[in-house]
């Protein structure tokens, strides 16, 4: 049985699922040679024109450029630059519309052409003697990415290390109407033959492998006679039948071999480019000369010169209608790509980029619009035309219900857009609209689900440095208190330690103090209030029963008794400080409170007849009154010395005011007021003793 090359070599064809058969219309273009547009007004040129990541701008407005200069420089592998398709001015950087479906904004370097041509320096590279990084850093320099539609940066392709086996060159072309490609292998056949040598010497591939549609008998006999001479360059024609320029139904049709889900070709040993992104490769390295231009089909009902169109990158697609005879009618729409996996444009401003192939115009009849779309029948005819042997209608369900889990479980990235599905279901569902919004959709989530990653890496790493970094601190602390150690004499660390221990004893003693303190204070505190409620109460009852005030010498011996009580008050705090802090405050507490009672204390009733007129007779019986053993007798005593203190004072008080002749005589001699004070005295006393005993009767007999 013949090997697999073996059967390569001998012509063998294989198939793939599904596909369709639309009508090709091709004939319109294809038979016309190509024509080279006129320099524009305006060129709109996007700063990334394929997949990855956009340059860093290297231009300003106002500044000058010559034509093949980089507009932006590239950072990184997934970049690639933009140049000036011409020379002229840079009228300014600024947001436009892009050749994209969603017709997002995107940076724009707007040029106005001089009409001069003026090139920069070129610097061609010898492909025998160039080494394999200089010519990939060539490709990357002068913007070569993916033409036939993906836009893949094709230094990356190119730059693979891993084995290769085949190399295919796509030149199907397989979607009606575009027939770009088709004019480009008529027109250049050996340039592009040169590009696949480039190729062949980076990628050293066991064979090339050149798919052409059996519609193309020009172009086919063009590239057999530029590959004659070439070794393992086999052409093959495949059949017409769309989709067989996608990139996995391809490599099934020619070498048999299926890339499984999720994988590239690469995992297969297989690499793929497009046939113009061969001729620009061949361009870049041979002639310096970067991806300024590119074949555009400008066709459709509506265009009455329909040909393809050699433009810059960055011609207006309105400047290139015009140029063909575009003639718009009403509700028209125009379409950049084709038919199946072409978009409408929402602005004619949007500019022609290096993955733009075809700009259909088609007339109302030719390409009417899509009727409403009805409910599925699941009749499974898109099933049967998918070429990826999908599910299209579970995938409909799917992207509707935005289950995002079940459309990966589905292989929705497999999908490639085709458009077969929705060009055979009888309900007119936009199928391939649900898809891309569903894709879009699962990408975001994505790049949410990364940048979230991405940020959990670099807490969890700034934490880790972080906590290295104490434990540097802790360890070098620890280091410098050890050699200190070591350092210090024995003397000196028991002088420290020693210090430490008074510092700490000392400590503790403030706190047992404070604890002392408190109590003290506590106990002060309840003191004042019980004094404070005795006062009040003394305030009270000498309200009622005062009616004379003291005469200076009585209030100059209740000073002196209550001066004389406090002295012995503070003495006896004194004495009991030396003796227990906590009694010295108690102590202290109750003299204050002794001393507060004894200053609101009213005047007695025999302190009061000191200052009135008291004959010998009433006060020497009470001075003279025997103290009784018995308290009750004893307290008869003294209040029978106060009733007559008081009868006396009252007789004083009704007596007639003498007159200022007879006050000598009514006046009380100075001799007798020693009398009176003796008989206030006696009556204290009196009192003095009848509380004792009253006391210690208590005393008795409670025990």
């Amino acid at each position: 049985m013949p090997t697999l090359f073996q059967q390569i070599q001998a012509g063998t064809l294989w198939d793939f699922h599904g596909g369709i058969h639309p009508p090709a219309r091709k004939a319109q273009t294809s038979g016309k040679p190509l024509v080279q547009m006129p320099l524009p007004d305006r060129l709109y040129i996007p700063i990334r024109q394929h997949i990855g990541v956009a340059g860093r701008l290297i231009v300003s407005a106002g500044q000058r450029v010559l034509k093949g200069q980089p507009l932006t420089v590239a950072d990184n592998s997934m970049a690639v630059p933009v140049h000036a398709p011409t020379s002229g001015t840079i009228l300014k950087i600024t947001e436009h519309t892009s050749a994209h479906p969603s017709a997002l904004p995107e940076t724009t370097v707007i040029l106005a052409p001089d009409g001069k041509e003026e090139w920069r320096d070129r610097r061609p590279l010898n492909i025998a003697t160039a080494d394999r990084h200089s010519i990939l850093e060539r490709l990357q320099d002068s913007g070569i990415a993916g033409m036939g539609g993906a836009g893949f940066p094709t230094h990356l392709k190119a730059g693979m290390t891993q084995p290769v086996d085949y190399l295919i060159i796509n030149a199907v072309e397989c979607e009606p109407y575009i027939s770009a490609d088709d004019a480009l292998m008529q027109e250049a056949p050996t340039t592009i033959v040169k590009g696949i040598d480039i190729l062949c010497q980076l990628l050293s591939p066991k064979a090339v492998l050149i798919g052409i549609e059996a519609d193309k008998p020009i172009a086919i006999a063009a590239l057999k006679a530029a590959c004659s001479q070439r070794e393992h360059y086999y052409v093959r024609e495949v059949p017409v039948k769309y989709p067989s320029g996608g990139e996995k139904q391809l490599i099934q049709l020619l070498t048999n071999k299926e890339v499984p889900a999720g994988r590239r070709p690469a995992d297969i040993g297989i690499v793929m480019h497009n046939v113009a992104t061969a001729f620009a490769v061949a361009q870049a390295v041979l002639d310096d000369h970067p991806l300024l231009s590119r074949i555009v089909t400008v066709t459709g009902e509506t265009v009455l010169q329909p040909q393809n169109v050699l433009a810059l990158v960055g011609t207006p697609v309105s400047a290139l209608l015009d140029f063909c005879g575009f003639q718009s009618e009403p509700r028209q729409k125009v379409i950049m790509g084709g038919p199946m996996m072409g978009f409408t444009l929402p602005d004619l401003s949007v500019p022609i980029v290096k993955t733009t192939n075809c700009i259909l115009a088609p007339s109302t009849t030719e390409l009417p619009d899509a009727g409403p779309e009805l409910d599925c029948i699941r009749c499974g005819q898109c099933a049967d035309a998918c070429p990826a042997t999908l599910l299209p209608q579970q995938l409909l369900w799917y992207s509707k219900a935005k289950d995002t889990d079940k459309l990966k479980e589905y292989h929705l990235a497999d999908c490639i857009e085709c458009g077969a599905c929705a060009y055979v279901c009888p309900s007119e569902i936009p199928l391939v609209q649900y898809y891309r919004v569903a894709k879009a959709e699962i990408r975001e989530q994505q790049r949410e689900a990364l940048k979230a990653e991405q940020a959990k890496a670099r807490f969890e790493a700034r934490n880790a440095r972080l906590e290295a970094e104490k434990q540097q601190r802790l360890a070098r602390n620890q280091q410098l208190a050890a050699t200190r150690q070591q350092a210090q004499p024995a003397d000196s660390q028991d002088a420290v330690a020693a210090a430490l221990a008074r510092v700490k004893a000392q400590q503790d003693a403030s706190a047992e103090k404070s604890r002392e303190q408190i109590l003290a204070e506590r106990e002060l505190r309840k003191q004042q209030a019980l004094a404070y409620q005795a006062q009040k109460a003394q305030t009270n009852e000498s309200a009622a029963t005062q009616s004379d005030t003291k005469t200076p010498t009585a209030a100059s011996d209740t000073a002196t008794t209550q001066s004389a009580a406090a002295e012995a008050d503070s003495k006896a705090a004194a004495i009991a400080a030396a003796e227990d802090p906590r009694k010295a405050a108690v102590a202290a507490a109750l003299a204050r409170a002794k001393a507060q009672r004894a200053a609101a204390e009213p005047l007695t009733p025999a302190a009061t007849a000191e200052t009135k007129p008291v004959s010998p007779a009433d006060a020497e019986p009470a001075a003279m009154a025997p103290v009784s053993d018995d308290p009750r007798k004893a307290a008869v005593a003294a209040a029978l010395a106060r009733a007559k203190a008081r009868q006396a004072a009252a007789s004083a008080e009704s007596s007639p005011e003498p007159t200022s002749s007879s006050a000598a005589e009514t006046t009380t001699p100075v001799a007798e007021q020693p009398d009176a004070r003796k008989a206030a005295v006696a009556a204290a006393l009196a009192r003095a003793k009848a509380r004792k005993a009253l006391s210690n009767g208590n005393g008795s007999q409670t025990e």
